[in-house]
């Protein structure tokens, strides 16, 4: 069973980016959440849950380091649905001695972009800048833990800056649709 569902999470994952490349072509992902991009997302997060209803997290040692990580893409797109990503990072951390550690990092980043807080381990980015992080000073050393390449000087001094803002995102419509999404409590 857990082959097949290995196969089938990889396969998952490949159409996901394969109609992410079809759409970055005729540039349809620059404008909002494109609904098809959406639909994708949607359907995987249905599937994912019922895989982790009859395996638990998929593992490298229950999948396989190819279907482990294309769970992990599944989750990370999962942008229109707020409480899965946060439980699948929490299911993620629960593993995390059977998962690839980077996975945790970009997934703990990628939560705090769409709550519009710092990040720790600075992989996340909005509009070409590096997204604010926690610590600029720590960033780097947190990166290199988990065998991430080092942030340059130059872009750490470059990154958006984070400010007294409770939330980093200026921007209405998103704002709006973060709250539709599950991203903001109020």
């Amino acid at each position: 069973m857990e082959a097949q569902i290995a196969q089938e999470l990889i396969q998952l994952a490949n159409h996901d980016l394969a109609v992410r490349e079809r759409l970055l072509q005729e540039n349809k992902l620059s404008e909002g959440y494109n609904p098809d991009m959406e639909a994708i997302h949607r359907a995987n997060v249905a599937r994912l849950r019922e895989i982790i209803g009859l395996i638990g997290w998929p593992t490298r040692s229950k999948v396989g380091e190819e279907a482990s990580e294309a769970a992990w893409l599944i989750v990370q797109h999962a942008i229109g649905e707020a409480l899965f990503m946060k439980s699948g990072y929490q299911l993620m951390l629960d593993v995390s001695d059977d998962i690839n550690p980077q996975h945790l990092a970009y997934l703990y980043d990628r939560i705090c972009f769409f709550t519009g807080k710092p990040q720790r381990y600075g992989t996340q980015y909005d509009k070409g800048k590096l997204y604010p992080v926690e610590d600029k000073v720590a960033v780097n050393r947190l990166r290199a833990e988990i065998n991430l390449p080092v942030i340059p000087e130059q872009r750490l001094a470059e990154a958006i800056d984070a400010g007294n803002s409770a939330d980093l995102h200026a921007d209405a419509d998103f704002r709006e649709w973060r709250q539709k999404a599950g991203w903001l409590s109020e």
